[in-house]
């Protein structure tokens, strides 16, 4: 029984134009969401010197705030009104070098606007090397 009488069989046809869209989705993402990294070395051999080191001592200013907000230069008790004359003892204390290594040393429990005042007035005096004095807990 034919129920198709005259009619050809469609041979069936595979549509590509929506696999074309998919794929470039895709490619799009994934050029997207990739990170290029680009390595870069250089081989560098530097040279080595046979000289003795030399042990210049720079002079410091040693600055200590305690935890009732009490300031010493060079074991020195100082008063703090303001920024700029603890710049004059700050310079008083370097002599005549002109710039000095500022080592703050602050108690655990001294207030972080004291400390920030010593900066201040080392920045006032012009020192721009400020280091900051630590103390090993002995815990390992």
């Amino acid at each position: 029984m034919k129920f198709r009488k005259g009619r050809g069989r469609d041979e069936p046809e595979i549509n590509f134009v929506p696999l074309i869209d998919v794929l470039l989705v895709i490619l799009i993402f994934l050029m997207a969401s990739t990170t290029y990294s680009k390595f870069a070395e250089l081989k560098i051999n530097l040279p080595t010197a046979d000289a003795e080191k030399t042990t210049e001592q720079k002079q410091t200013i040693q600055v200590a705030v305690s935890a009732n907000g009490q300031y010493a230069v060079n074991e020195t008790p100082v008063a703090f009104t303001n920024p700029d004359e603890f710049a004059l003892v700050l310079r008083r204390a370097a002599g005549n070098n002109p710039d000095p290594m500022v080592v703050i040393n602050a108690d655990a429990l001294a207030t972080h606007q004291s400390v920030v005042n010593v900066m201040e007035a080392a920045r006032a005096a012009g020192y721009g090397k400020l280091t900051f004095a630590t103390q090993n807990s002995g815990k390992k």
